[in-house]
């Protein structure tokens, strides 16, 4: 399976990428030369990260009957200094809510995803360390 996107410069510094017909704009803060009308390229790279593991979470989840009420993935990304500026500490958040949450379970789901599963956390923990942690609220 391959995938292809299109990124096309719009003007400035700004890009629209079309992504499986799904349009994204990409821009830049206004001291470079954009005018910060969409986010910047690293940070959905991020966004990937959030989406891959989250989707690996909750299909796994769903597999072994564990339904949260709210689950959200927060990450960080710490850039380095030097240029080019890449992610070199990457920390995600895992954040579930509900009665009776089976913590055992919740690990083991953010263990699949994060070491088996998930393409964008393999790609990027050889870059960079990718750390996590599991918050359960009630």
């Amino acid at each position: 399976m391959n995938n292809k996107v299109n990124v096309a410069w719009t003007g400035d510094m700004a890009f629209e990428a079309d992504v499986n017909d799904f349009k994204i704009k990409l821009d830049a803060d206004e001291k470079v030369g954009g005018h910060n009308t969409g986010p910047r390229p690293k940070a959905l790279t991020l966004v990937s990260l959030g989406g891959c593991t989250g989707m690996d979470v909750v299909s796994i989840l769903a597999k072994m009957r564990v339904v949260p009420d709210y689950f959200n993935v927060e990450i960080t990304g710490e850039l380095t200094e030097e240029h080019p500026k890449i992610y070199d500490k990457i920390h995600l958040v895992y954040t579930f809510r509900g009665k009776d949450l089976p913590l055992a379970k919740l690990e083991k789901a953010v263990s699949l995803s994060q070491e088996r599963y998930c393409g964008v956390n393999a790609m990027l923990s050889k870059a960079a360390e990718v750390t996590n942690e599991i918050v359960i609220e009630e």
